[in-house]
């Protein structure tokens, strides 16, 4: 079963990622150091595949 948008915007939050806003289902994550993701979707939609990839490579990248 697929994550939901809210749940992948929950766990980049958890690991310092900051919302920086965007333009309607668009949100633009950052962190302090310098890693950028994008989420499309509103957040009761399921995550697509390459979104919740995404979002884990951000996460161990900031984990190194």
């Amino acid at each position: 079963m697929p994550k939901k948008i809210r749940e992948l915007i929950q766990a980049l939050e958890a690991a310092g990622f900051v919302n920086r806003g965007g333009k309607g289902s668009h949100r633009n994550f950052k962190h302090p150091q310098k890693i950028h993701i994008l989420m499309s979707g509103k957040s009761g939609n399921d995550a697509k595949p390459y979104q919740e990839r995404q979002v884990s490579v951000a996460i161990k990248k900031v984990k190194k």
